[in-house]
């Protein structure tokens, strides 16, 4: 027996049709018949390799990586291009918290939702070829 990933993140909020339309409009997600969004782990696996994963992680109460949310927890959204990503957000006026940074791992950004939570755009790097 073994946990294989994370199946699905469920989010309460006081408008739930508002916050697709959001994701829809300023991220260009595509819901699904449920409204909720399926993303395939070959997608990610294409274009990343084994740089493309979930991960799953557990932070100390009064780490203030999550911030300026106040919520518990931070989404982290895998995109292709950030570079792109970041200009749509520019064009639908949605502003960036903090600055773009980039490690050995991959290139981030961080936005809010309209619901308070903190979203990392995270365009991981494809591991060398070995």
């Amino acid at each position: 027996m073994a946990v294989l990933g994370v199946g699905g993140v469920f989010i309460k909020c006081e408008d739930a049709k508002a916050s697709v339309d959001w994701y829809k409009d300023v991220l260009g997600m595509e819901p699904n018949q449920y409204g909720g969004y399926d993303f395939l782990h070959s997608g990610s696996a294409s274009a990343f390799g084994e740089g493309g994963r979930t991960i799953f992680g557990h932070f100390e109460k009064d780490v203030e990586y999550f911030g300026p949310s106040e919520k518990s927890f931070m989404i982290n959204l895998m995109v292709d291009d950030l570079d792109a990503m970041m200009t749509r957000l520019a064009e639908k006026q949605v502003p960036l918290v903090g600055e773009p940074e980039t490690y050995d791992y991959g290139k981030f950004a961080w936005i809010m939702d309209p619901n308070g939570i903190k979203i990392e755009l995270w365009q991981p790097l494809a591991p060398p070829p070995s």
